[in-house]
């Protein structure tokens, strides 16, 4: 990207026109969604889960993109953190990452998945991998002190280090049992296609920066 951005200033430098550039010229754009349960299409068809529906919406909408599953049932922060090397290649444009709900759900401490995440973020800025942040949000019965200092952690690493925020990842999905499953707290397919359609406007901006760069 930055290749030719390099070489359309040089061009303009000398005089030789240049032809506009638009999306479909950038080639395929893959990012990983590297995460929990909720990205590994825990009980669904793979085709079900929300890394394959949300490259397909993509898809769609004109992005020459691939959604890389990266997701481990049951995963922490801490298994996260354990396996991001190897789990995320090199070459890849961008990463989702969502991560931190089973940390809430064992009530691990805050200060602990915080430390987690910004250890991932720093790797990933290092290798000059762009990130995503999926939000997470702890349950309520956790109380009010866990509650405030759980939720704080997202929007906090995101100001940051100046990433793309996606709030809340169950967005429109947690407390709706006819978008989860009967354990209550994993969306099922229609789930996930409420995920998705949410989350498609933090997608195209996120595409939008990676082409940018």
């Amino acid at each position: 990207m930055r290749f030719k951005a390099l070489i359309t200033a040089l061009c303009l430098a000398f005089g030789v026109a240049v032809a506009p550039v638009d999306a479909s010229d950038a080639g395929e754009i893959k990012i990983v969604g590297f995460g929990d349960s909720l990205m590994a299409a825990y009980n669904l068809k793979g085709d079900e889960g929300f890394p394959a529906r949300l490259e397909a919406a993509l898809r769609e909408r004109g992005h020459d993109v691939t959604i890389i599953d990266a997701g481990v049932s049951g995963d922490t922060t801490s298994g996260g953190l354990a396996r991001l090397d190897w789990s995320i290649p090199d070459g890849v444009d961008g990463v989702i990452l969502e991560l931190g709900a089973n940390d809430a759900l064992r009530g691990l401490p805050p200060e602990k998945t915080r430390e987690n995440l910004e250890a991932m973020i720093v790797r990933l800025q290092q290798r000059g991998i762009p990130i995503l942040l999926a939000g997470m949000l702890a349950p309520p019965n956790m109380g009010g002190d866990y509650e405030a200092s759980f939720n704080a952690i997202y929007p906090d690493l995101a100001i940051k280090y100046g990433l793309t925020l996606y709030p809340f990842f169950l967005d429109g999905v947690t407390g709706n049992p006819d978008l989860q499953l009967t354990d209550g707290m994993h969306p099922n397919a229609s789930g996930i296609n409420v995920m998705v359609e949410n989350f498609i406007p933090a997608a195209e901006r996120f595409i939008a920066d990676i082409q940018a760069e």
